[in-house]
């Protein structure tokens, strides 16, 4: 999998930019936001996202964790594939799309482009507690965050080893809170391994 690319920006437009990264050029779709982020720059690192498909392979990318993250929310809804989710972050920020969620704000969904009423309910049931959660984790300062990172970290860990994602989380969850924030990511991971 591509993580990011870090290169010069050889051209870019609303829905593409193109990497060079060591002579070979590199074709991103990007967000309307991602655009205004990079449209200034000359070398830039955007994290990306690769996605599989049976007739095309796409890289998609994101000035920030912050956006891929979302993207990646949104694709783990039932209905809603890359394209869709670049065009609902295209209109929605990450923290704006995050908070019309998390208040139940259909109507908000509703003004993207291709979101309807049912998609956007949807959105709403199904992300609705798991950003509620990633919330309440950032709060605390930087420990939260931290937390937060550990915990993604280690989700990804056990994922990568086979363990189902809600058995990984319930496994993780419990680690964390016997522990604290105290654990460092390889402790993490063998506890709950153990645990799975």
């Amino acid at each position: 999998m591509i993580a990011y690319l870090k290169g010069k920006l050889v051209y870019k437009d609303p829905s593409h930019a193109i990497i060079e990264v060591n002579g070979m050029g590199y074709q991103v779709n990007i967000s309307l936001n991602t655009f205004a982020e990079i449209k200034d720059k000359e070398d830039i690192r955007l994290s990306t996202y690769f996605h599989v498909r049976e007739d095309a392979q796409i890289l998609f990318g994101f000035a920030t964790e912050a956006e891929k993250q979302m993207f990646q929310y949104l694709i783990s809804v039932n209905g809603v594939g890359p394209t869709t989710a670049l065009v609902v972050l295209s209109f929605l920020p990450p923290e704006e799309l995050k908070a019309a969620i998390i208040r139940e704000d259909a109507p908000a969904l509703q003004a993207v482009k291709g979101i309807g009423g049912k998609t956007a309910q949807r959105l709403i049931l199904e992300l609705k507690d798991k950003l509620k959660k990633d919330s309440l984790e950032e709060m605390p300062g930087n420990t939260g965050l931290v937390r937060n990172t550990v915990r993604h970290e280690a989700l990804s860990a056990l994922v990568t080893l086979g363990i189902a994602k809600p058995a990984a989380e319930k496994s993780v969850d419990a680690v964390l809170k016997k522990s604290g924030n105290t654990i460092s990511l390889e402790e993490l991971v063998k506890q709950a391994l153990k645990n799975a």
